[in-house]
Order: structure tokens, then sequence, then C-alpha cells
């Protein structure tokens, strides 16, 4: 997966987008890497005047124009200096930004997510739904600004590996470990276990100690068959309430998860990924 040598930022002109630049600048820096801005526009854009639009028939030619021109300005304005290559396409956003991604062969899409405090726990916008549910690419997800009692900082100081135990944990290792070294950052590995609920008809304890006790060793497994020196932490809660926890209790940075079943067909619901990208207090990369 690294270094990534393709970004691609879907550009929509929010404050949230316009937020999560200085990441996409250090990333793009920090790997060398190309970077394209895309942007996708609707019918609402070429129907806009409608006077225009039943008696130019050159009117869609005419948008493209002032759709290229305002993405260029963009670039100007926040990318000054720098060589992006800018697309803007008429289209539904997630489809627009999934046939660019596999038109450039893209290795990382870089979006903001919707949403601030509360209601960013209940809600992910369908555009970054829709790339983390289909895209094969690695994703990065954030706000870009700080949430109360928490500044996540570029560089990257200090990056969670969030780990289960299914067949890409190991590759996700290996990327957070590999990117904490080209930053420097400190990293640390966190593993969730969401024990049985206690009931007064069953004793949970002893099954509850089992898969804890099963937690520590697997990860003391990976870590030696990789050779990972960081520290890692075993919670008994709900997953992206862990995440969220340990982001906070580390100051870190950064988040890094495996995709796990939530490109499965009917993972949407199930997966842990959009909680934890919904409540995590810091940009989180999906792998």
């Amino acid at each position: 997966m690294l270094p990534f040598r393709k970004i691609l930022f879907p550009v929509d002109y929010s404050e949230p987008c316009q937020a999560v630049v200085p990441y996409v600048k250090d990333m793009r820096r920090h790997f060398s890497a190309e970077l394209t801005l895309v942007h996708a526009y609707g019918p609402a854009a070429v129907f806009a005047d409608q006077e225009i639009a039943l008696t130019d028939p050159s009117l869609s030619s005419k948008v493209q124009i002032n759709q290229d021109r305002r993405l260029c300005e963009f670039a100007q304005e926040l990318f000054s200096g720098e060589h992006v290559e800018l697309i803007a396409e008429l289209g539904e956003a997630g489809s627009v930004i999934d046939d660019v991604a596999h038109r450039e062969g893209a290795d990382l899409i870089m979006l903001a997510t919707r949403g601030h405090g509360p209601l960013r726990r209940f809600l992910l916008g369908s555009v970054t739904a829709k790339v983390l549910h289909d895209l094969s690419a690695a994703v990065w997800t954030g706000i870009g600004s700080a949430l109360t009692g928490h500044t996540p900082s570029i560089p990257y100081m200090s990056i969670v590996c969030a780990l289960d135990f299914s067949n890409e944990a190991e590759a996700v290792l290996r990327a957070a470990t590999a990117l904490a070294c080209t930053y420097r950052a400190q990293l640390s590995i966190l593993h969730v276990v969401e024990t049985p609920v206690p009931s007064p008809e069953v004793d949970v304890g002893p099954i509850k100690k089992e898969l804890i006790d099963a937690a520590h060793f697997n990860l003391r497994e990976l870590k030696g068959k990789l050779d990972v020196e960081a520290p890692y932490t075993v919670l008994d809660t709900n997953v992206a309430e862990g995440v969220r926890q340990e982001v906070l209790r580390r100051n870190a940075d950064l988040v890094i998860t495996g995709r796990g079943h939530s490109q499965a067909t009917f993972a949407r619901l199930w997966s842990h990924l959009f909680p934890i990208v919904r409540e995590a207090p810091c940009p989180v990369l999906s792998i």
C-alpha cells in the first residue's frame, strides 16, 4: 500500500472540504505523490438558469467551462504554486469519484466527512459511505477541524492502529507501522472486545475473561510475528467508543484501521467502520 503515489481529493468547496486541505498537502508532500482534485456537479448546475437552458443549446459546454474555471480558482487559492491535476465532471459525486479513482489509478482518496459535534455521531454523508463501501483504494476521512478537548495535528505525532483479528489484521498493522515510521510518530495498537452483556440468567464473567485473554494473546503473537514494538491496549466496550477513548487517551492525530466486512454485500448497516469514522475525534485512514 505504501508509499502513496496518487492522491485523489474530492472537492465540493464546503467549509469541511477546505478544512482538510492542510492534511492533503501534508500527505502529498510527505510521499511526493501526484494530486488530483475532482469536483462532481449535478444537473442543477446545468439548469440553474431555466431561460438559458431552454434557449441556449450550448449550455452544457458553458457550464462545464464555468465548473472548470471554479475548480481552477480553488486550486490557485489553496494549492498555489503546486502542480495538481483538475477534473470537473457532471454526475453523482460518489460515482464520479469512483470512476476517476479507477481511471487515474489513485491509491489514496482524501475527503471530508460531514457534521460536527453530536450530529456527527449519527450521520455519515452518502458520498463518504459510498466511497468507503465501494472503493478498494485507501480512504482518509476527517472533519479537518478541532473537536472539543482534542486537536489533531500534522505532521502526525501519535497514531492509533485499531485492529480486529480478521485476515486483514496483519496488512493493517504493517501499513500502520510503516506510516508511523515515515512520520516518526508514536504508534499504539488497540483491539476492542465487545463482550456479552451481563445477565441474571447467565454468568458471562468467564466468557469475558476468555475473550479478553485471547485478545491479549493474539496481539502479542501478531506483534511478535511482525517484530512490532508498539504498546497495545485491549478495551471491553463498543468498538467506536473504544476507538474514541483511545484517541483521546493517546492524544492521537490519526486512526488507521481496516475495511473489514464493510465491503461485503450486506455490511452497510453492520460494519464497525462507519461508526468509527463518525465518532473518531481525529482523521481515520481505512485500508
